[in-house]
């Protein structure tokens, strides 16, 4: 490990690090546009020069490596003239539109010439003028700003995996586009406008909507996928205006998903602000004391066998403890939080989790991917992988299997098949990659959704173990048997076991048992993945927070609140219990989840024992002790499910949970950017087919 000096401060920094690294490990501030901690060094913007030595030139430090003895100035009249020169050329031609920027307030290059600028420019020539680049519904450009950093495409080439952006002529006629001057059809693309350090890319949904004074900033996390991404809600009043992303090395580092940053808007459209009741085939709007007393007679003499509830993929868990009291109290055994019919086993705890961790991916030698799209099922999860891709060498090499549909992901792959019988064909070893299984040191499987909602799920799952246990998946201090969810309430329910307790039916025995009228009431806890015809005649309460399909069946809805408008718990595809905080009031009578539970469970005569969040909270905590871990992966030991006589296996082709990614749930659904997005991408792919 190079020591070096530093403004006389002596420094000892890891084997590889740069000059500029040293610099930051000391807290010494240098100004920098190009480099970027995630981005490969660039070295192009010379806005990090210091001096080394009695060198008569400046150094750029971002690209100096730091070496035994170094002698290193960064406040020198060398350094600071050569500052504000680099400044000063790069204000040549970028345009005085700083009032009218989106970017104001924000903008890297605003703070660094205030702090290392001349104040005044020399030249007088013209500006140069560029025309702005078309890159879809979500970034709007202004080349005209552009400092020729490249941040954008590294991130585009590097992180995203999509190299759809380069650079084009030499000097000034130099311009930032995309190839085919058509959208970036990434799932993370949005992070260009965060790393962006001037105006040139800006949020165009966002477009003169608001100034970062002026919104209020709320520190949550996303439920719009089972990751758990680290998120920053700005609103303003009862509008949340966007979402950035938050650091979080351990899940989604410093990206966020383009549905998590962009359909916030669609919190604003179709919205539940009061209770419904259904009457002669029109809905009624009534207060909330006639919509419980509704339902009251309506569940007034049902048995607790005739009465079931099923929780959707946003429902948070406290809500969830809510309704599965109400339901015992009733005495009814009937109760899934599983909508798509999966049938992940409650019991077996590591059986349903991400057991190697989402930053453990960068640990793994193999990677068997079954029955998964993880670029649109876990953007950031897919990203994690390219980063492990990128990493591996001679040294440290990394192979990848997918058994399932022919995608395109952002890293290559070996394609193993497509049915559930290449699953079983590596386990007795007779597939070619059952070679590379037996090699590797630390191998990971992905379980996608796409092989848990078959008849034959259970047989898959058993196969998946057994692969698991003979190729070394589980060692001491490794478990690489992973489950990949899409639902961002799935584990916390499984956690809470909101699943069929003795003698109760599961998701498709729900259905069918409305559809035969055996049934008589169904509570949809925000569950609108579902066949609504199939409800029959049965009396069918709805409670959301949009008028999505389970709100157009339901015979009484109870608004509910979002997640950007309720202080929630839930747990990502890992198990780390996370929470939601309140960044905006809920639109009209609408009240959170857990509160309505409790409300309704007073008018049928059978009262929650608790009243208060804290009090719903310790009850979290009396079912599954994990919840007072909170931001924290309790490991769940290995434990194989017990399977009787093998199932045979289906040859039907294992088929994807997602066909759409920006439209997945409610909120996507009603949001007009991520409408405009599913349009974007299929003009482009028009484009790029003919």
């Amino acid at each position: 490990m190079p020591k070096l000096t530093i403004n006389d401060l002596e420094v000892e920094v890891q084997d590889g690090s740069t000059v500029l690294q040293a610099c930051e490990q000391l807290g010494i501030e240098v100004p920098v546009f190009c480099y970027h901690p995630k981005l490969s060094i660039a070295g192009n913007c010379r806005m990090c020069l210091v001096q080394m030595g009695t060198s008569s030139k400046p150094i750029a430090s971002c690209a100096m490596p730091a070496t035994e003895g170094m002698v290193i100035k960064t406040n020198t009249p060398l350094v600071e003239k050569a500052r504000e020169g680099v400044l000063e050329f790069l204000l040549i031609n970028h345009p005085l539109d700083c009032p009218i920027c989106d970017q104001g307030g924000e903008c890297d290059l605003q703070d660094i010439t205030r702090n290392y600028g001349r104040g005044k420019s020399r030249f007088s020539l013209n500006k140069r003028a560029i025309k702005d680049k078309p890159m879809g519904p979500l970034i709007k450009t202004i080349m005209t700003r552009c400092i020729h950093c490249t941040r954008c495409i590294r991130f585009a080439n590097e992180i995203a995996g999509s190299p759809e952006m380069g650079a084009c002529g030499r000097g000034e006629h130099m311009e930032i586009m995309s190839y085919l001057e058509t959208a970036i059809t990434s799932e993370l693309s949005g992070n260009m406008i965060d790393i962006c350090p001037v105006g040139a890319l800006t949020s165009k949904p966002y477009a003169f909507h608001g100034r970062p004074w002026e919104l209020t900033k709320t520190e949550t996390i996303d439920v719009l996928d089972a990751v758990g991404s680290h998120i920053r809600v700005d609103s303003r009043g009862r509008d949340v205006l966007r979402i950035l992303p938050r650091l979080n090395e351990d899940i989604n580092e410093s990206w966020i998903s383009d549905k998590t940053r962009f359909a916030c808007d669609g919190l604003k459209h179709q919205r539940l602000d009061q209770p419904y009741i259904r009457q002669k085939g029109k809905r009624t709007p009534v207060s909330w004391e006639e919509a419980l007393s509704h339902i009251q007679e309506n569940l007034k003499g049902l048995a607790g066998q005739d009465i079931a509830a099923l929780a959707g993929d946003q429902a948070d868990c406290e809500s969830m403890v809510a309704l599965k009291d109400l339901l015992t109290s009733l005495g009814s055994p009937h109760m899934d939080c599983r909508q798509d019919g999966a049938h992940w086993d409650a019991h077996y705890r590591g059986s349903y989790l991400f057991n190697t961790t989402i930053a453990g991916i960068e640990k793994a030698d193999l990677i068997l991917l079954i029955a998964t799209n993880p670029r649109h099922e876990a953007p950031l999860i897919n990203a994690r992988i390219r980063k492990r891709y990128l990493a591996s060498g001679q040294s440290n090499p990394l192979d990848i299997g997918l058994i399932g549909p022919a995608i395109t992901l952002t890293y290559p792959y070996d394609h193993l098949g497509d049915t559930a019988q290449v699953i079983k064909e590596v386990l007795e070893g007779k597939h070619a990659f059952s070679a590379k299984l037996k090699v590797a040191k630390r191998p990971m499987l992905v379980l996608g959704q796409g092989a848990m909602n078959r008849r034959d799920s259970l047989e898959i799952l058993n196969l998946c173990q057994k692969i698991a246990e003979k190729y070394g998946f589980i060692q001491e201090g490794w478990n690489g048997f992973n489950a990949l969810h899409t639902a961002a309430a799935r584990v916390g329910g499984l956690d809470l076991g909101f699943v069929p307790q003795k003698g109760g039916f599961d998701t498709a025995e729900i259905l069918a048992a409305a559809h035969n009228g055996r049934l008589k009431a169904l509570y949809l806890l925000g569950a609108d993945e579902l066949p609504m015809a199939e409800l029959g005649e049965t009396f069918v309460i709805y409670q959301g927070h949009h008028g999505d399909a389970g709100a157009h069946r339901a015979d009484v809805i109870l608004p509910g609140a979002a997640y950007t408008e309720k202080n929630a718990t839930y747990v990502n595809t890992e198990g780390r219990p996370q929470r939601t905080f309140q960044a905006v009031q809920p639109p009209g009578n609408a009240k959170e989840d857990w509160r309505i539970i409790r409300a309704l469970s007073g008018s049928l005569g059978r009262p929650l024992p608790y009243d208060t969040l804290e009090a719903v909270r310790e009850r979290l905590m009396a079912v599954n002790p994990i919840f007072g871990a909170l931001d924290q992966v309790m490991p769940a030991p290995w434990q194989r499910l017990p399977l009787g006589t093998p199932e045979t296996l289906s040859q039907l082709p294992f088929q994807l949970p997602l066909n759409n990614f920006y439209r997945t749930d409610p909120i996507s659904r009603h949001s007009l950017t991520m409408a405009r997005c599913t349009q974007s991408l299929e003009q482009t792919r028009q484009v790029r087919h003919g």
